[in-house]
């Protein structure tokens, strides 16, 4: 497994980024879209993520198996001006068919690196997924509360989500 920084996502890229996103969507996961997920949504998606990568808005990680993205984080660093110490992770997605290999792990110490460079000292995320909160409690996570009802699965159906932060040190 390869784990890389794209600051420029080539066709390929958003193709394979795109396979993820819809596998995660079709299989339930709440990470802002309603099935069905269509390949253009998802491909509209990914181009305003790249172009805000390209501005240093944001870094996008993506793990690779085979030459292909298998998952993929983000962390947003364009903050307000009263929080620029802090940067939210976002669209943590590993493939369903690559899950339970560290892949998660290995994207969330590759995004947390990229905040400590940034001079951030705070992450904070929310998921909906049980695996996912194993996964942030793993990684040093706290967990804040829970919020119900707040957004909706994919197939409908409202969903809560857990708040999660973790205080960066200098040296990790």
């Amino acid at each position: 497994m390869n784990i890389r920084q794209v600051d420029r996502a080539g066709d390929r890229d958003l193709e394979d980024l795109c396979d993820v996103l819809i596998d995660c969507v079709e299989n339930g996961a709440s990470v802002s879209f309603m099935q069905p997920m269509t390949r253009d949504k998802a491909m509209a998606f990914w181009r305003g993520v790249a172009a805000s990568a390209g501005r240093g808005e944001r870094v996008l990680f993506v793990a690779q198996e085979g030459g292909r993205i298998v998952g993929t984080v983000q962390v947003v660093f364009d903050m307000p001006e009263n929080q620029p110490h802090r940067g939210d992770v976002c669209k943590m997605l590993v493939h369903g068919s690559m899950r339970r290999r560290g892949i998660g792990e290995a994207l969330m110490r590759a995004a947390e690196d990229a905040s400590r460079r940034a001079g951030k000292s705070l992450l904070v995320l929310d998921t909906a997924s049980a695996d996912a909160e194993r996964l942030y409690e793993r990684c040093g996570f706290r967990r804040v509360g829970t919020i119900p009802n707040y957004a909706l699965l994919p197939q409908g159906g409202y969903c809560d989500t857990v708040y999660f932060y973790k205080e960066l040190s200098a040296a990790g």
